[in-house]
């Protein structure tokens, strides 16, 4: 990486997913369709203190061994170090994409993210095939990522006594601003993509929204301020299970009202009731 690419955040991330691109490109080889990067780095709000660099390969087909072959070839590019670590892969084939399906790791709203922001890296453009997901996708996916991304035994367990939450900046922004982000994506762009700082500004403006004061640090922290113990401390205590559990009950009520697999009502129901009051 050259000092003037390494100087600037952006221009080294999109260094970062044109690497990255390469070496999925070699490890396919005739089976590699294209690359794209996606998320803040293709439509804008990145920070590099704490973004991901989503890079999403397009393959013929999937086949036997592929996740495999992503995985080891994500390892090998994060073991270079910053900002390598923070590569983050989706991948699947074209016609799976152009039927609205995922064979690999390639779930509806990242679909969503290639067919209107995805940003050509190398290979063929081929986003105009992907089938876009409709508005109720796109809320039960959602849905089904918060559960995985925030549900966890060690989230719940950081909900009820922060550790690595006070001492991690990526992993503290990212707890507090998902369910930022979804409820702003499920009030206004209907399951759509929402940039951190759009969700940030509309959510500080909602009356009786909850954990305001963790949501400006989050916010702070993102654009670059440092993670403090005794700041956050605090605030996360008063504040994180307020957001998790306004976001379990009114999505489960969203998504009683949409006609949403049972399942997903009942694990949103527990993962509130493992909240506490």
């Amino acid at each position: 990486m050259s000092a003037a690419v390494a100087g600037d955040p952006v221009a080294a991330a999109r260094s970062v997913a044109e690497e990255g691109a390469r070496a999925y490109q070699r490890v396919f080889t005739e089976r590699f369709v294209a690359a794209y990067a996606l998320g803040s780095l293709a439509h804008g709000g990145y920070a590099p203190a704490v973004s991901d660099i989503d890079l999403a390969v397009l393959l013929t087909d999937v086949r036997d061994g592929d996740a495999e072959t992503v995985a080891e070839t994500g390892r090998i590019l994060r073991e270079r170090g910053e900002p390598y670590r923070r590569l983050s892969v989706f991948w699947g084939s074209v016609t799976a994409l152009s039927q609205g399906q995922d064979d690999g790791r390639f779930p509806a709203i990242d679909r969503l993210d290639l067919a209107e922001h995805g940003l050509l890296l190398l290979g063929s453009d081929v986003a105009d095939r992907v089938a876009v997901p409709d508005a109720d996708e796109l809320l039960v996916d959602g849905a089904w990522f918060a559960l995985t991304v925030l549900a966890t035994d060690e989230v719940i367990a950081e909900v009820h006594q922060p550790r690595r939450l006070l001492h991690d900046p990526v992993w503290f922004t990212k707890a507090v601003l998902f369910p930022v982000r979804f409820f702003y994506s499920s009030a206004v762009t209907m399951g759509r993509a929402a940039t951190n700082g759009d969700a940030i500004r509309w959510y500080l403006d909602q009356p009786g929204a909850v954990a305001t004061p963790l949501v400006r640090l989050a916010a702070a922290v993102r654009a670059g301020a440092a993670l403090r113990e005794a700041e956050a401390a605090p605030l996360l205590a008063a504040g994180l299970r307020q957001l998790y559990r306004r976001y379990a009950e009114e999505q489960a009520e969203r998504l009683r009202h949409a006609g949403a697999p049972d399942g997903l009502v009942a694990a949103l129901t527990r993962w509130r009731g493992r909240l506490g009051d």
